[in-house]
C-alpha cells in the first residue's frame, strides 16, 4: 500500500485534516462515462439562474429557494425528516444537477409512473417520500405540505426547459455499471480498496465524519447511514455512484472491479432496518426480491443473517406512514 500523507481537505466552509493513501493527494482528472449517441442531455439551471429568473414571481422564487436549501441541507431537519447523517445531496450530487450522481430534474419529466420498488405508480411527491423514508432513514413532510412544495418546486425547476417523458437521458440514476454483479466480486478486496480510498472521509468504521457536531462526509453504515431499504444498498447502485463521484473529486479514478468490490464490502455492513420489515429478513428479502435481488439484505455474511433485528436507528418508528401500497381498480 503507498504510504500514508497528511493532507487538508476543504469542504464548504470547513477545513478537515486527515491521513489519506499518497495517490488521494494527487491532482486527477474527472472520468465519467460517455453519453450515447441519442440520448437527450438537459442542463439544469443553477441558483443563480434561480434568482436571475425574472419569470419567477417573487414569492415563487422564495418556494424555490427553499426547497433548494432543504435539499442541499436535508441535517437542519434531523430529528424530524431525518434521522441519519444523509441530506438530498449526499446522493444527488451537484446541487442534484451532475450526470451520473442521480440528477433530480428526470423525477420531475417522468413521473407519474409506475415504480417496481412499490408496484404500483407513484408521482413526484411519493418519490421524495421513498427518499426520506430510505436513504435518509426518516419521517418524510406530508404531503401537500409547505415543505413538501417547497422541495418539489426545486425538483421542478431544475426540469426547466426538460422533455416531459422521454426517458432516454444521459447520465440519468447510478446504473452506468449495468446490474449484474461480476462472478469474481470480492468482499475482501473490497475491504483493502475501502482501507486504502474511503477511510479518510468516512472512517475505519464507516461512521463518517462531523465537525463541531456537523456532518461532513456521512456514514456509509451503522445507525447514522442509510437503512436497508434505501437504493444505494443495491449493490450494482452503490457501484456506479463510487464509481463515477468517488473518491470525492477524482471520480473515475478506481477501476469498475474496485468499485464492485467496495460497493460490495459497504453494502455488507450492518445498519437500520428496512421499514418494510416482516420481523424476518430472509421473508422481507423474498417479498420484496425485486429489490432485495441486488442487495447483501437477508443472506449470511460471517455466520450472521444481514438485517435480523429490529434496529432503526434513532428514528423512533418502523414504517412511516406516508408508506402506503395503491391501486386502482
Amino acid at each position: 500500500m503507498n504510504a500514508l500523507k497528511k493532507i487538508t481537505l476543504a469542504v464548504g466552509t470547513v477545513a478537515i485534516t486527515g491521513f489519506s493513501v499518497g495517490a488521494l493527494a494527487q491532482p486527477h482528472g474527472v472520468i465519467l462515462p460517455a453519453f450515447k449517441e441519442g440520448q437527450y442531455v438537459h442542463k439544469a439551471p443553477t441558483v443563480d439562474d434561480i434568482n436571475a429568473d425574472k419569470s419567477l414571481h417573487p414569492e415563487l422564487r422564495k418556494v424555490i429557494l427553499k426547497g433548494r436549501d432543504m435539499f442541499m441541507d436535508t441535517q437542519k431537519y434531523r430529528g424530524k425528516y431525518v434521522f441519519n447523517d444523509m441530506s438530498c445531496k449526499s446522493c444527488h450530487m451537484g446541487e442534484g444537477r451532475m450526470a451520473w450522481s442521480g440528477p433530480v430534474w428526470p423525477a420531475a419529466t417522468t413521473l407519474p409512473d409506475f415504480r417496481g420498488k412499490n408496484g404500483h405508480v407513484n408521482s413526484l411527491e411519493e418519490r421524495i417520500v421513498g427518499c426520506f423514508s430510505f436513504s435518509m432513514n426518516g419521517i418524510p413532510p406530508a404531503y401537500g405540505s409547505d415543505d413538501m412544495l417547497a422541495i418539489t418546486s426545486y425538483h421542478q425547476y431544475m426540469a426547466k426547459g426538460a422533455k416531459v417523458y422521454d426517458s432516454n437521458i444521459a447520465g440519468r440514476g447510478f446504473n452506468s455499471l449495468g446490474n449484474q454483479m461480476p462472478k469474481d466480486i470480492s468482499y475482501e478486496k473490497g475491504q483493502q480498496v475501502y482501507t486504502e480510498n474511503c477511510r479518510v472521509c468516512h472512517g475505519a468504521d464507516g461512521a463518517g465524519k462531523k465537525v463541531d457536531g456537523k456532518v461532513v462526509f456521512p456514514a456509509l453504515w451503522g445507525d447514522n447511514s442509510y437503512n436497508w431499504g434505501a437504493g444505494m444498498i443495491r449493490v450494482f447502485t452503490a457501484a456506479s455512484f463510487i464509481k463515477n463521484n468517488m473518491p470525492l473529486g477524482q471520480p473515475g479514478r478506481l477501476s469498475d472491479k474496485e468499485a464492485w468490490d467496495v460497493a460490495l464490502y459497504i453494502n455488507s455492513q450492518e445498519r437500520p432496518q428496512d421499514p418494510r420489515y416482516t420481523g424476518n429478513a430472509k421473508e422481507t428479502r423474498e417479498k420484496f426480491l425485486n429489490f432485495h435481488k441486488f442487495s447483501m439484505y437477508g443472506t449470511e455474511r460471517n455466520g450472521k443473517i444481514l438485517g435480523q433485528h429490529d434496529n432503526t436507528g434513532s428514528k423512533p418508528i418502523l414504517k412511516p406512514e406516508l408508506l402506503r401500497s395503491r391501486s386502482f381498480e
